[in-house]
């Protein structure tokens, strides 16, 4: 893939990196500093022992703000108008993580309440991502670089089938995007909003094509399924983290369980006296 070119200058911007150290860098960067909180929190003013004191509270807004960053990586990727996709990455996996730790700060190590769900599917989002940057990521290229014989030797039977699929493919992709290559082409958020069910159809072809050249059979299962999980996983806590959201704002008095509300709310329905 060629450098972004700048729009000013007309030359390649560089791309940017951001390697391993870098990325533990962040990482025990974070979960120092949220270690240290915890460790001096008992000199600090009792608000940052108090759930859902304002200290807190914006330190979960921070934190969940952060968090978000992902989501807008995803869209910003498969939209097909990210620019700078490394810098969107980085972004994604800085921010993401020291979203996760604000979060860890905002609890207050209060783990009893749903909510502590989230915080335990945010680590191992940090844990699982770091994992497959770090080591996976080797694998990942070595497979790039090898030979496997699920990719080169299907049976005669089997070729002719993927012959089918891939005319089916262009003869699809000629209504979805016809400057598109049917090799690299993937349905971006324009054309599923646009051509939803064009899009589903290529879709479902793509997917029989990689199964019937046994893509993942040809490689380890956690490097098969390692991505697919991180999305179900990144799906499931952003939608607690909404659900949380909409929660505190609207449902203050049921958060609080009739105790005192301290943070910034609409409503409080589901108090005991509602």
């Amino acid at each position: 893939m060629n450098a972004p070119v700048s729009a000013t200058t007309g030359t390649s911007a560089p791309r940017p990196t951001f390697g391993t150290r870098a990325l533990l860098t962040v990482v025990l960067s974070t979960a120092a500093a949220v270690i240290l909180f915890f460790a001096l929190r008992r000199f600090l003013p009792a608000a940052w022992s108090s759930p859902g004191s304002p200290e807190l509270y914006l330190t979960g807004v921070v934190g969940a703000a952060l968090a978000m960053t992902p989501l807008a990586y995803f869209l910003a990727k498969r939209s097909g108008h990210s620019e700078n996709p490394p810098a969107w990455f980085i972004a994604h996996a800085v921010a993401g993580c020291i979203g996760v730790g604000l979060l860890v700060v905002h609890s207050g190590l209060y783990l009893r309440r749903p909510p502590a769900l989230l915080l335990a599917g945010g680590l191992f989002l940090v844990v699982q991502g770091a994992w497959a940057r770090i080591y996976l990521a080797h694998r990942i290229a070595g497979t790039f670089g090898g030979k496997y014989r699920a990719f080169l030797s299907p049976d005669p039977p089997d070729k002719a089938h993927l012959a089918r699929i891939i005319d089916a493919k262009r003869t699809l992709l000629a209504t979805l995007d016809a400057d598109k290559s049917e090799a690299t082409f993937r349905p971006t958020l324009a054309h599923w909003r646009t051509h939803p069910i064009r899009s589903w159809r290529y879709h479902r072809l793509a997917r029989a094509e990689l199964g019937l050249i046994g893509q993942r059979r040809a490689v380890p299962a956690a490097q098969a399924y390692w991505r697919a999980l991180h999305m179900a996983v990144a799906a499931l806590f952003l939608l607690g983290l909404v659900i949380h959201v909409v929660t505190v704002t609207f449902f203050a008095g049921y958060v609080a369980d009739g105790g005192p509300i301290h943070w910034w709310h609409l409503a409080d329905w589901g108090g005991p006296d509602r």
